[in-house]
């Protein structure tokens, strides 16, 4: 556990002050120290989920990473290891209550218990209205919506005995903010996921533990990785920051909401997005 900068107030002023990447760290930081905690993150063997499982790891947490992908995912965690981190990966199916049980008796076997649950497993294919199916529509919200659920319920036994618990959802800007064709069951997943949120938040708190969502943006993960560098322009110009959000830009959102700075914030949510849905409309950004 960390402890905060021991300066005086005109200290801290002059840290304030201080140049540009100064690390408070070398003095003694307010920012917490993950080790002996235990972060499970779903959807972890690639973009946001496996930037998630890295950062706690590299703050000391052990790791648990879960996928469907045993491959990339069994990839995800001997790289957490060989960095010096404590990982492992377990395969599991969010939308299988059964294999989310399976999966949290092997972290509580591994590791003892669960402090930090990032529930992020989610998916996005494109179907539009006059064409979707209901097998379309049941597909996206098994993973997104019913395997949130799934993971909350199955970790919370867990939960419940550590002092530091957390809750942390990957939503997105489409659904609670936005709309884009051909999302609209996925919109649905990512606003129902709010929903969600906040009552749990309420039933949660008695046990100290906190809910809160990330809203990412438009992140350059492997999902867009073959939009071609003409439509990745367009998206790019439509964003005040000028680029695409990188993995570790929800990462890092996720790694306060889970900071013993955060426990008295919960059913919040944090936009992670470049500015990317404050224009009234593109002629905002054509002199920038």
């Amino acid at each position: 556990m960390g402890s905060p900068c021991a300066h005086s107030i005109p200290d801290r002023i002059q840290l304030l002050q201080a140049p540009r990447g100064y690390n408070c760290l070398q003095e003694g930081t307010a920012m917490t120290d993950f080790t002996g905690r235990v972060a499970v993150v779903t959807g972890a063997s690639k973009g946001i989920g496996r930037a998630m499982a890295q950062q706690f790891a590299a703050r000391g947490a052990k790791v648990a990473l879960l996928d469907i992908d045993a491959d990339a995912g069994n990839a995800a965690a001997q790289a957490i290891r060989e960095s010096g981190g404590d990982a492992l990966f377990v395969h599991a199916d969010v939308g299988d209550f059964a294999s989310m049980e399976h999966a949290a008796a092997q972290v509580q076997q591994a590791f003892g218990g669960t402090d930090i649950l990032c529930c992020n497993a989610g998916i996005y294919p494109q179907a539009f209205l006059e064409t979707m199916t209901e097998e379309d529509w049941d597909r996206v919200h098994r993973v997104n919506l019913k395997g949130m659920f799934f993971t909350v319920k199955a970790f919370l036994p867990l939960l419940k005995q550590s002092e530091h618990g957390r809750i942390i959802l990957t939503s997105s800007i489409t659904g609670p903010i936005t709309g884009y064709p051909g999302w609209s069951h996925y919109g649905a997943t990512k606003a129902g996921m709010l929903g969600f949120m906040h009552s749990a938040a309420i039933e949660l708190a008695k046990y100290g533990i906190t809910v809160n969502a990330i809203l990412p943006g438009n992140i350059a993960t492997e999902g867009l990785g073959e939009i071609g560098e003409e439509y990745r322009r367009k998206m790019e110009a439509m964003i005040p920051m000028k680029r695409l959000g990188k993995p570790e830009d929800v990462a890092y959102a996720a790694l306060f909401f889970a900071s013993d700075e955060a426990n008295y914030i919960t059913g919040q949510t944090l936009v992670v997005d470049g500015g990317q849905v404050l224009p009234e409309s593109s002629l905002a950004l054509e002199d920038l």
